[in-house]
């Protein structure tokens, strides 16, 4: 094993590569500003498209462009209740039916909790 290892290369330490002929992409600083007053600049690329939020570095909230870059603004969907679904299906008439009937059932005692139901007397027959 010993027979293999580079000798005076550190690994991972520096490239033996020449910087020469090559040409860097075109970069621009981009500053950012969070709530708690850090500001801090981001690096890249000038055919990168921007981002309106970045992650503050120090305290991890959200950063805002320094550039007036605003955020899309999100549509948001209107919140639909458990009411809005049954309008969907069922008209108000229908429901005022349902109702109803299930009202009849419940006070008849043929449905709900037993501790609601009201003790049905007992026919008594007629010995002489």
């Amino acid at each position: 094993m010993g027979d293999r290892t580079l000798r005076g290369a550190r690994l991972g330490g520096q490239s033996f590569e020449d910087e020469r002929g090559i040409e860097f992409a075109a970069r621009q600083q981009v500053g950012y500003a969070c709530a708690q007053g850090h500001t801090f600049e981001i690096t890249m690329s000038v055919e990168a498209d921007v981002p309106a939020t970045w992650e503050c570095p120090r305290c991890g909230a959200e950063a805002l462009s320094t550039e007036g870059i605003k955020p899309e603004a999100k549509a948001e969907k209107p919140v639909r209740t458990h009411w809005d679904m049954l309008l969907e299906r069922r008209s108000i008439s229908e429901l005022e039916d349902i109702l109803s009937e299930r009202l009849e059932l419940l006070r008849g005692g043929e449905i709900g909790p037993a501790h609601l139901h009201r003790p049905r007397k007992k026919k008594t027959s007629a010995r002489s």
